[in-house]
């Protein structure tokens, strides 16, 4: 009796392995026409983290609101239907004049010598982030006067984010700056994200017969198709099970590439490299590859690159506070 009550038992519970497994089939089954369908939808939020805005229920329309008392906020039409805001800092020293100015003051500000910055912002970054707000305070603090645009799909910008529409948006806005500014230097910081789509810009003005004036990459990846830790953009296709099987790979789809290195081997502008040696997504040693290429393309003299000790902790997000950027800031815009 009791041999039949386990032998019983065994066969209850293999029925029910059968029909639970049969059940995980048909969910499966059904849902991963769905999943194909839909994940490229959820890969756009994964790469760019654009809808990862924190804090909640802020304007942006008010930079004074963020002890920015001598920013503007506009909104520019980068193409039909896509319209970014954008923050326009003048340099600190004319704060008191600011007040109270207009837009079309601001933009005459522009052409009155001192150097402007134009900042592309990381993934998942906006204008208001902490790190933004501080380097805008650094550069006015400097002299400089700062534009900070957020993408199509970041901030308050209204479209989703590809790598062409940012490429789009960058280059914009960039010629939004040239037109105003007259003979001011116009400098390109661009961090994480944004130096991939910085890069893209120049080789499209090249095509021009144009070059920046100077580009200070920070944080800047390889190509998005390299396999890196916690890569920022295709960390989804190494690490979900069976990605690589049932999806495409995301650059065949050609949505988003930044092909850096490729993009390195054309600029010919000087170029400012900083990186941390403990940057937790970007590994040092992927700067130092793009760092011989740019010096390949050009020379040491017109490609510099600054590394900060991984014992600063300042990681991919951090070298903002390091208290030595105000010194290589100005030297590499004295070297224009």
């Amino acid at each position: 009796m009791v041999k039949w009550f386990y032998l019983s038992l065994s066969v209850l519970r293999s029925r029910w392995r059968l029909k639970i497994g049969l059940l995980a089939l048909f969910i499966v089954t059904i849902s991963l026409p769905f999943s194909v369908k839909m994940l490229p939808q959820l890969i756009q939020h994964l790469v760019y983290t654009h809808r990862i805005r924190l804090p909640f229920f802020v304007d942006l329309s008010r930079p004074a609101d963020f002890s920015l008392n001598h920013t503007i906020n506009m909104y520019l039409t980068s193409e039909k239907g896509i319209s970014l805001g954008v923050w326009h800092t003048v340099p600190a020293n004319q704060w008191k004049e600011a007040q109270g100015k207009d837009l079309a003051w601001y933009q005459s500000t522009l052409s009155d010598g001192n150097p402007v910055f134009i900042y592309f912002h990381g993934n998942g970054g906006t204008r208001y982030d902490k790190y933004c707000i501080f380097i805008i305070a650094l550069l006015s603090a400097l002299g400089y006067h700062v534009v900070m645009p957020d993408y199509r799909g970041f901030g308050d910008s209204t479209g989703e984010p590809t790598e062409d529409g940012l490429t789009t948006d960058a280059l914009y806005i960039y010629n939004w700056v040239k037109a105003r500014s007259g003979n001011s230097l116009v400098v390109i910081w661009a961090h994480s994200l944004g130096t991939g789509v910085t890069t893209n810009a120049a080789v499209k003005l090249i095509k021009q017969g144009v070059d920046f004036d100077g580009v200070i990459l920070e944080g800047a990846f390889n190509t998005a198709q390299q396999q890196i830790p916690m890569n920022p953009f295709h960390w989804y296709y190494w690490k979900i099970p069976g990605a690589r099987y049932f999806y495409t790979p995301p650059w065949a789809t050609n949505n988003y590439i930044f092909p850096t290195v490729e993009n390195l081997k054309k600029m010919r502008c000087p170029i400012l490299i900083l990186h941390s040696k403990d940057d937790n997504l970007v590994p040092i040693k992927i700067a130092q590859g793009l760092y011989e290429v740019a010096v390949s393309a050009q020379n040491a003299e017109r490609v510099k690159m600054v590394t900060f000790d991984g014992s600063l902790g300042y990681q991919h997000n951090g070298l903002y506070i390091d208290p030595h950027m105000p010194d290589i800031l100005k030297k590499f815009v004295a070297s224009l």
